[in-house]
């Protein structure tokens, strides 16, 4: 019997090329980009789940009150870790990380690679893989050190090779290679080249037991029965408990919710990106039953052509079960034939699809699994697709059948405009929700910053550069290559410190406000392009007394409640700051958030960054040349590594400009599958009417009057789906947006544009068969009448 059914299945195929070819490019593309979101959501969904302890790994989040708000952040102080495992019984492990970037030397090779400060119980917790080495001794030593597979290969050749050999840090500090990490995979949130101990931290000075300082990542392991409700509340206190910090509590949070649930509303999780994986789900699916809708449509406008073929099968005795099995069988088949297709445009887009999402994804072929889901997933659409049609054409009744009474296109009015409505109601609502979210983006992007961001360069104060900026800073000026340059703590692109800990005269002693803080050196404002409003510019060399001086933003103005802040104390512990200048809120963290109230501090011990203006009167790479040779001059052991500010602050935009670039490709993808099966149903159309068209043109109709004939039905579905979309789309659109602060207004232009973009696409879609039928001679499709 299944013989018999791909035998018919292949003869309707061969005999109808043109509906074939339609059908099964429909398919092809429609599971093809199926196939593609869901590798995505499926990498998205997976982070951090392949880690065997899973279900009892958490981090820990701070929760205070701020500004009258309820904040939530997961950096913690370093004694936390430590304190979690003493006192606390329900913690069987717990670990801290902080980011780390060193100098490698073995003989000549040097690398500067990111790595983790941490402990042996980061390795006890977490399931990454060693290939050389023993995991319960891999950290224990103070000079022992593990690196990935590709930091080995890069220093040493292989991984055999670099087991047990010794590697310097920076210019002083040598460590043994103790153990050999597999290469992290695409789905966790851990980014690291090598895991150095926590001791040496302590002994570069950057350990202290400060509980006010969140800087660092921790992690918890609970004990097997431990519940989490439990040991939340037990720990929730533990800063209350071991300092001064009377306003802030503690909780932890699941590493199942580390990736997609990270977004936090008044101490709320509200989610964060899993907002974006459902969204993409959503359309994985409606792409799918778009290509599915093009089948059932496609299939049904073609039945008159089988109705003979049902109404004989019926009379020699074929019970309706059969017939579905034969129209199902047919319609699987053809997804199977779709699906082999899908999977190498699949195998084949991979490259570019990975390079568009930054990911690393790839078709697991060697998976049972993937080919039990492949095969469902071909299973489930050809169902799909072949449900209505297979259900439809078995319910013919052959007497009407074989008497030529059966009218198909009456019966088949309402259900096929039901379908094309569907069909150009999801085409529409994504051309509207692609259009809202490019314009959200560009919204974001145009957004003064602040500050002037062409050629502006930043470079890491590493080595013996801090201890020899003045020399460098004065034969870069001396050079030519930059017209400014200054220290800071941070990128201008970026906060790295925040603190709560500044009163001022009449501050209300109750409320607790925090402030990003930023330490800089002479000429930061002219650097980086900033406007002074009032006051003047830090100057140590002008100004002694301005190694206390302070500059505020206009967030930390108004938030201070000064009229006339020059001259204001501003006191942080035992040290008095005096403000001498107001500058212009500039953009730190994200373009679509209010300006966060920041205090921008004189000359310090901590400095990280050296920022500098490049001379724009000179070529760029002159002047790189230049600042290289100064930079080696000075700091000989180091690689000169540099950084676009314009570059660095394009990368706030970067998860936005993806899901904007998706959201685009996969909707001019739902709209060409929607087009495909418009032009299959026109082609239909005009087939069927050709003889009503003759009739027509004998009796003087225009080829213009024939082609609105054809074209004016098509155009009402598209515009009832469009009248359907519209609302649904502002509706999303609003609720997405609602996740920025700053963010634009829907305007209706992008709803009439939308209307019309979907009205010509239809027109050109129709036009061509309908015009084709409207100038055919009449006499071909009359003659044997």
């Amino acid at each position: 019997m299944l013989k018999n059914y791909l035998k018919i299945a292949w003869r309707n195929l061969l005999k109808n090329k043109g509906f074939t070819f339609i059908n099964i490019a429909g398919l092809t593309i429609g599971m093809a980009s199926a196939a593609l979101i869901l590798l995505w959501v499926q990498n998205e969904l997976s982070y951090d789940r392949f880690h065997d302890k899973k279900d009892r790994l958490y981090t820990m989040y701070n929760r205070a009150v701020f500004d009258g708000k309820l904040w939530c952040w997961n950096t913690t102080p370093k004694i936390m870790a430590k304190t979690l495992k003493a006192d606390y019984p329900q913690v069987e492990e717990s670990t801290h990380t902080t980011e780390c970037t060193f100098l490698f030397t073995v003989g000549d090779k040097k690398l500067m690679e990111r790595g983790y400060f941490t402990d042996q119980g980061f390795l006890n917790m977490f399931s990454f893989p060693l290939v050389k080495g023993e995991r319960s001794k891999a950290l224990v030593d103070n000079s022992s050190i593990v690196l990935t597979e590709k930091a080995a290969k890069k220093l040493f050749g292989s991984t055999d090779a670099a087991m047990g050999k010794t590697v310097k840090i920076d210019s002083n500090a040598y460590f043994t290679i103790t153990a050999v990490m597999q290469d992290l995979p695409n789905n966790t949130r851990f980014r690291f080249e090598y895991l150095l101990p926590w001791s040496y931290s302590k002994k570069i000075g950057w350990d202290d037991e400060y509980w006010g300082n969140n800087s660092v990542q921790t992690y918890a392991l609970l004990k097997p029965g431990v519940k989490y409700e439990a040991a939340n509340a037990r720990i929730k206190n533990i800063t209350k408990s071991h300092s001064d910090q009377k306003d802030t509590e503690v909780f932890l949070h699941p590493v199942e919710k580390w990736r997609l649930y990270s977004k936090f509303e008044n101490g709320v999780n509200t989610g964060g990106k899993i907002s974006t994986v459902r969204l993409f789900a959503a359309i994985a699916g409606l792409i799918l039953i778009i290509a599915c809708i093009n089948f059932m449509n496609l299939s049904t406008a073609r039945s008159e052509k089988r109705a003979k073929e049902v109404g004989i099968r019926k009379v020699a005795g074929a019970p309706r079960e059969f017939l579905i099995g034969q129209f199902l069988s047919e319609s699987i088949f053809i997804a199977l034939f779709a699906g082999v297709l899908a999977l190498i445009i699949v195998q084949l887009s991979l490259s570019g699809f990975n390079q568009l999402t930054g990911k690393e994804l790839f078709v697991p072929y060697t998976s049972v699994d993937f080919w039990i889901i492949f095969i469902g997933f071909i299973m489930l659409t050809g169902i799909i697709a072949g449900s209505y049609p297979a259900f439809y054409l078995s319910s013919f009744q052959p007497i009407k059948v074989l008497k030529g009474t059966f009218k198909a296109a009456n019966a088949l009015v309402a259900p096929r405009k039901v379908l094309v409505v569907i069909q150009f109601t999801v085409a529409i609502l994504l051309i509207i929700c692609t259009i809202i979210i490019k314009s959200q983006l560009q919204h974001g992007q145009s957004r003064d910053t602040g500050y002037k961001r062409d050629n502006l360069v930043y470079s890491y104060l590493s080595g013996d550069m801090g201890k020899h900026y003045n020399a460098i800073r004065n034969d870069m000026m001396a050079s030519g290559a930059i017209t400014g340059v200054t220290k800071t703590s941070a990128p201008i692109t970026e906060g790295w410190s925040d603190s709560w800990g500044y009163s001022w005269p009449g501050k209300d002693p109750n409320a607790r406000l925090d402030f990003n803080v930023f330490n800089v050196d002479a000429d930061f404002t002219k650097t980086m392009g900033l406007k002074i409003i009032e006051g003047r510019d830090i100057d140590v060399k002008k100004y002694p007394t301005d190694s206390l001086a302070m500059l505020l933003n206009e967030a930390a103005v108004k938030i201070m409640g000064f009229k006339n802040p020059v001259g204001q104390i501003i006191n942080n512990g035992d040290t008095k700051w005096h403000v001498v200048g107001v500058i212009k809120d500039f953009i730190l963290q994200s373009p679509y958030e209010p300006v966060h109230p920041m205090v921008i501090q004189g000359p310090s011990s901590w400095f990280s960054i050296v920022h500098y203006k490049l001379n724009p009167a000179r070529s760029t790479a002159a002047n790189l040349k230049t600042i290289e040779q100064i930079f080696k001059k000075y700091n000989p052991d180091y690689p000169f590594e540099y950084t676009f500010v314009d570059e660095d602050y394009a990368k706030k935009f970067a998860e936005e400009q993806r899901v904007g670039t998706l959201a685009t490709l996969f909707a001019g993808l739902t709209v060409f599958i929607s087009c495909l099966g418009l032009f299959g149903l026109a082609t239909y159309m005009a087939q069927n009417r050709i003889k009503e068209i003759g009739v027509r043109k004998v009796l003087g109709a225009s080829v213009a009057r024939i082609t609105r004939l054809l074209s004016v039905d098509f155009l009402k579905l598209v515009l009832i789906s469009f009248l359907v979309a519209a609302p649904l789309a502002w509706w999303g659109m609003t609720e997405w947006l609602k996740s920025y602060t700053y963010r634009i207004n829907i305007s209706i232009w992008v709803f009439v544009g939308a209307g019309v973009m979907s009205m010509l696409i239809a027109i050109a879609t129709i036009s061509y068969q309908a015009i084709k039928a409207a100038i055919a001679n009449p006499v071909k499709s009359l003659r044997s009448e």
